[in-house]
């Protein structure tokens, strides 16, 4: 699908039959529509750095990583044995077979000679297969003395050999752009003597809090005043992706202030992330502000928590709004800006999150019409099932609903009140959270 402005896609939006976009409102949008349009709207980063192999962890390679070489690079023994070609095998029923030891071939250091009929040669786990033999037998399944071995297995042609190729072949694509490099992506591009690799430049991500309740931690809470949490729970989620991050603390309920703040925040990052100031209220000067700056797609989802997300651009920076309550942004943050950010970093189509199914052990009230991701608490029982229960109180400001969480349950817009007992889907939080 090519890129679209947001002016396009709301104009395409507000045009098109209701049939077409499920009743599209954009002042409550579908979760799934929500996210096909943020992806719709994302274009990676294009700059690029040469990196040592070991700083390129949890980042994003920028072009395709070829094999050099045969991995492995020569034939080789899969078990400590004895190497013969398989004609050298006496005929079954017939006798036992005996082969004359003639050498020793130890990983890094081959056998010189050749295997002829009846001969084999002593070999080590990795070691080269020495020429003219084919097959290997495990150590433990013959009978050996100083001179030969004697076994009455049928081994078949082959067996216990890993062939040259059979890992990697030469000029196979290794690791394909966009693929983002894990721990056992840095063993497998060090195997083939690689030392450098291109990756894309860090995301730069930007965030602060907006609200004059908010108090700094250190200070006295004046009244009505409460700390703010939500930049700590930002900042923890931000450094799990290994984007650079910039802090920008707390901004007061001053149209001017945020002004400022957007535009030096936009003059510098790819993404800017707000807690707060997007609901409806007095003090909510963000709506106008991102207007004058630039443009929003949308402003509220059909989705508990996180109703109040806006989603738009300032200049040339992704901006995502997420609402003040602690509890939402953690979610709308797992929901949307999470995938946006992996896009952006230069991943084509990030793996979502998987949604498993469980049993919920206590009933839910939910209403139909908008999709909730409550906490819960994912366990095995004893008898072998994945069982699910909600952490309590799901009100958005209830943090430690958060802290005691391991995964979401996720509850569909078509989905009502539930019975204890109900298959649920769940999403897991560990590797995200």
């Amino acid at each position: 699908m090519s890129k679209k402005s947001l002016s396009d896609l709301v104009l395409s939006a507000k045009n098109q039959d209701a049939s077409c976009l499920d009743d599209y409102d954009p002042n409550s949008m579908p979760v799934i529509q929500a996210r096909q349009y943020i992806r719709d709207f994302l274009t990676p980063v294009a700059e690029t750095e040469l990196l040592p192999l070991l700083g390129t962890l949890g980042r994003v390679v920028a072009e395709d990583i070829f094999s050099p070489h045969n991995v492995p690079n020569h034939d080789n023994s899969a078990m400590d044995g004895y190497a013969f070609n398989a004609d050298s095998i006496a005929r079954a029923g017939t006798d036992t077979t005996h082969l004359k030891i003639i050498g020793t071939a130890f990983a890094g250091n081959a056998f010189a000679g050749r295997v002829g009929a009846g001969e084999c040669v002593r070999i080590m786990t990795g070691g080269v297969m020495p020429e003219g033999a084919d097959t290997v037998m495990a150590q433990e399944r013959v009978t050996a003395d100083a001179q030969q071995v004697s076994f009455t297995e049928q081994p078949k042609r082959g067996m216990n050999v890993r062939y040259a190729g059979e890992d990697l072949k030469l000029g196979q694509v290794v690791l394909p752009k966009g693929h983002l490099m894990r721990p056992a992506d840095l063993g497998l591009v060090a195997s083939l003597g690689i030392g450098e690799i291109k990756v894309y430049r860090k995301l730069r991500v930007a965030f602060f809090s907006t609200g004059d309740e908010l108090a700094s931690i250190g200070q006295p809470l004046e009244v009505g005043q409460v700390y703010d949490s939500n930049r700590y729970t930002l900042y923890g989620m931000l450094a799990r992706m290994g984007v650079e991050i910039q802090d920008l603390g707390v901004v007061r309920d001053d149209p001017v202030l945020l002004e400022k703040m957007l535009t030096k925040a936009a003059s510098y990052a790819d993404v800017i992330l707000t807690s707060g100031g997007v609901s409806v209220g007095e003090a909510d000067f963000m709506k106008q502000l991102l207007e004058n700056l630039g443009q929003v797609l949308f402003w509220k989802v059909a989705m508990k928590p996180g109703r109040p997300l806006a989603y738009g651009k300032v200049r040339q920076a992704h901006y995502f709004g997420l609402p003040g309550n602690p509890v939402a942004v953690m979610v709308t943050f797992y929901q949307f800006v999470r995938e946006a950010l992996l896009v952006l970093m230069g991943q084509p189509a990030p793996t979502p999150s998987p949604l498993l199914e469980a049993v919920c052990t206590t009933s839910i009230r939910k209403l139909k019409g908008r999709t909730e991701f409550q906490r819960g608490i994912l366990y095995p029982a004893e008898d072998g099932t994945w069982k699910v229960k909600p952490t309590g109180n799901q009100s958005s400001g209830v943090l430690s609903s958060m802290s005691l969480a391991n995964c979401f349950i996720v509850l569909d817009d078509d989905v009502g009140n539930l019975d204890a007992g109900a298959m649920v889907r769940v999403q897991v939080m560990d590797g995200v959270a």
